[in-house]
């Protein structure tokens, strides 16, 4: 598909104009937010779903215990929405929701989203030696795509450090293995805001999880919904009614506007050489915005995973701390990490004991790094 010309210009200030408003990962994740917030039903009084939230915040840690839980989907990703700072899109292959409870008030203090991991990665190919047999690591590797801690939970209790650990339990693994019918025996994920911070929630993590290095992350951020539905029809439009990806395609969103980008700079390439180039420097400019994110990975307890996902061997072997990956033992890790830090906020008045939700009301009161 070729552009005319006015066209072409059209198209490219559309973008240009959306993506120059960002000079920081940051400040594009606040205007997602914003967009996404309004959105969000407003629940009527004693019927608010951020009750199903905990929220007791002079519970001590040691009093704590928590369990593994399912919810519906939709009230899965509207209390996610309501507590992310980030907008994350669904993406294809495997995907398991699940949220932690606190179990003496049944209310949640996280959310996990489970998912394929990248097809490759620096920090693996590394640690691994070369890339992974692909067929093996697809059955036996699982990636963290969301891990939410509600908040101040979090803040006053280092919740988001039990999430992860717990993405690292035997009980979640054998979710997994009974979901997908598999062993599985890697974990990886990776911290949200990259550079800007100089640690990361899974830093002090071991043995459930390790540094492995900095991604070598470079792309285009998605456009806001508004903009990408308005775009994405004026171009199904100039392109005769016909759209410009195949109606099947998976990732949708996402192959859809890199084929936008791609038709504006093929069409003004063709029609304008002045306007190609600056076009093209205002796209390789918004990807700058995208940082290196620090990459840790878990192999919950085995000793021989590196083996196993280069096709050495198919039987695992555990190590000697492998039961330290019981969920029940993950729990005490937690507390005596959680009581150190949540008897430091107290004794320098810094509790927080108001529920963190995302809302018209709210939207300049929290940080949108936490």
């Amino acid at each position: 598909m070729i552009l005319e010309k006015q066209d072409a210009i059209y198209a490219a200030t559309k973008f240009m104009k959306y993506f120059e408003n960002f000079n920081r990962i940051d400040d594009y994740f606040r205007t997602r937010k914003i967009e996404r917030v309004k959105n969000i039903p407003v629940g009527l009084p004693g019927l608010c779903i951020e009750d199903d939230m905990f929220q007791d915040y002079d519970m001590h840690p040691e009093d704590m215990n928590f369990k593994i839980s399912q919810v519906p989907a939709e009230v899965f990703d509207t209390l996610l929405e309501k507590t992310a700072s980030f907008t994350h899109e669904n993406a294809p292959g495997k995907q398991v929701k699940i949220v932690i409870k606190e179990t003496n008030t049944n209310t949640i203090v996280g959310f996990i989203k489970l998912g394929s991991p990248l097809i490759n990665s620096k920090p693996r190919n590394d640690y691994l030696g070369g890339v992974p047999d692909l067929p093996i690591f697809n059955k036996r590797a699982i990636m963290g795509m969301v891990i939410v801690s509600v908040q101040p939970f979090g803040f006053n209790t280092n919740g988001g450090k039990l999430l992860a650990a717990i993405c690292n339990s035997h009980a979640v693994r054998r979710m997994l293995n009974k979901k997908y019918d598999t062993e599985f025996c890697l974990f990886e994920t990776s911290s949200l805001y990259g550079n800007i911070k100089g640690g990361s929630m899974y830093d002090g993590l071991r043995p459930y999880l390790r540094y492995k290095g900095d991604t070598q992350s470079k792309f285009l951020l998605t456009l806001g919904e508004d903009i990408y539905f308005e775009m994405r029809d004026w171009f199904t439009e100039k392109n005769g009614g016909e759209d410009l990806i195949h109606k099947g395609a998976s990732s949708r969103k996402l192959k859809m506007q890199t084929k936008m980008v791609g038709v504006i700079k093929s069409s003004l390439k063709l029609h304008d050489a002045k306007a190609h180039k600056l076009f093209c420097t205002a796209m390789d400019k918004a990807s700058d915005v995208t940082t290196n994110k620090r990459f840790y990975m878990g192999e919950y307890g085995y000793s021989n995973v590196r083996d196993v996902l280069l096709g050495k061997t198919k039987n695992l072997v555990k190590a000697e701390n492998f039961d330290r990956f019981e969920l029940e033992n993950i729990i005490l890790w937690w507390k005596k990490n959680a009581t150190k830090r949540y008897n430091n906020v107290v004794a320098d008045g810094r509790v927080r004991k108001e529920l963190e939700v995302w809302n018209s009301d709210s939207m300049n009161k929290i940080d949108i790094i936490r």
